[in-house]
């Protein structure tokens, strides 16, 4: 009898133990989230995998396709429908943007069809204190992206580093950041030794920023420029950033050569057209030293246009140190690494998107 009884407690104690341990879910559960430094330096809960994102604001969805993770979205903002070529992460995949519900508006969210998507994750171009203000909102993990205008500033390749990490993509984001690392050095090298003073004056006109302009939409460190230490006249207005400049001061310098943006083109052949006195007193017009570059900034900077455009303008400027480079193969390169789309340049041209010298004539 007495054995039976221990052999009772014995049994009960087993089970007892078994159940109460706890140790098992707790490891299992350990696997189902994790944390991460976002772009704000916030520390951030999501899932250990990632399987659905919303992207709130400039520049998250790009970086979100740079990474091949596009494929994750369940949502986009509408000035992701409808893309043209300046915007090309968005235009190559436009049939796949188009058909997907609208969650924001240009950063402004629609949180009724966010909620009801239910995203992992929502990457957003937002200050610290928004990105928590949205994450307590939704109750949805916000990581948080710095917005960048250059090619190869800081802020770019944090993010990529960051949504690298999000999408468990940390391959294709060091591949992403040693590729453009390698094209500022290559671009640095090729120029670093041309003195100062005897490289062209350029004046860079039809900049596009916050929709078209005409010759009078300039950029003071205009990207592909600095890329390649062109001497850029806007900078030396002390202004930064896109801006219209008084024409007038680009007659007073009279540029060596002049870069002209292809989304600019109607409206300076319209000004063209009707004030044909000013552009032929300039003496790039008259000798011909007119230069395309195509748009790169729809949204703020596409990197692969900005890229390309720098190598052209190296060719033009510097055509010994860049005698090497064929632009039809550089930008199917570029776009190839940069957004896994091929024959890039053809589609460009096919749309009138040609790196050549310009005219304005209509």
């Amino acid at each position: 009898m007495q054995t039976r009884i221990l052999s009772f407690f014995l049994c009960l104690l087993l089970l007892t133990g078994c159940a109460a341990s706890p140790a098992p879910a707790v490891e299992e559960n350990a696997g189902d989230t994790r944390t991460l430094t976002d772009g704000r330096g916030r520390t951030v809960t999501l899932p250990e995998q990632v399987e659905s994102v919303v992207c709130v604001g400039v520049g998250a969805l790009r970086y979100t396709t740079y990474l091949g993770a596009q494929d994750l979205a369940v949502g986009v903002e509408q000035d992701e429908r409808d893309a043209t070529l300046s915007k090309p992460f968005s235009y190559f995949n436009r049939e796949r943007f188009d058909a997907l519900p609208l969650t924001g508006d240009n950063g402004a969210t629609y949180d009724e069809e966010i909620l009801a998507l239910r995203p992992d994750v929502l990457v957003a171009n937002l200050d610290a204190q928004s990105a928590d203000d949205l994450q307590s909102r939704l109750g949805i993990p916000v990581v948080a992206i710095a917005h960048n205008e250059g090619i190869f500033d800081e802020n770019a390749l944090t993010t990529l580093e960051v949504l690298g990490e999000v999408f468990h993509k940390e391959e294709r984001a060091q591949a992403l950041t040693d590729y453009l690392l390698g094209a500022q050095a290559d671009l640095a090298r090729r120029t670093q030794d041309i003195p100062q003073e005897s490289k062209p004056t350029v004046y860079v006109g039809g900049v596009s920023y916050k929709g078209h302009h005409g010759f009078e939409g300039t950029e003071a460190g205009y990207a592909p420029l600095a890329a390649i230490g062109a001497a850029n006249l806007a900078d030396e207005t002390g202004q930064s950033g896109p801006f219209n400049i008084d024409t007038e001061q680009v007659l007073t310098w009279d540029p060596d050569v002049i870069f002209l943006d292809c989304n600019g083109m109607d409206l300076i052949r319209e000004n063209y057209a009707a004030a044909p006195d000013f552009y032929n007193a300039l003496t790039a017009v008259r000798e011909g030293r007119l230069y395309a570059q195509i748009s790169f900034r729809s949204s703020a900077t596409n990197a692969e246009l900005a890229l390309a455009d720098a190598y052209y303008a190296g060719t033009v400027l510097y055509p010994e140190a860049f005698a090497d480079v064929d632009m039809e193969e550089k930008f199917d390169e570029i776009f190839s690494t940069m957004l896994g789309v091929e024959d890039a340049y053809a589609q460009y041209t096919a749309q009138g998107y040609v790196f050549g010298p310009m005219t304005l004539e209509g």
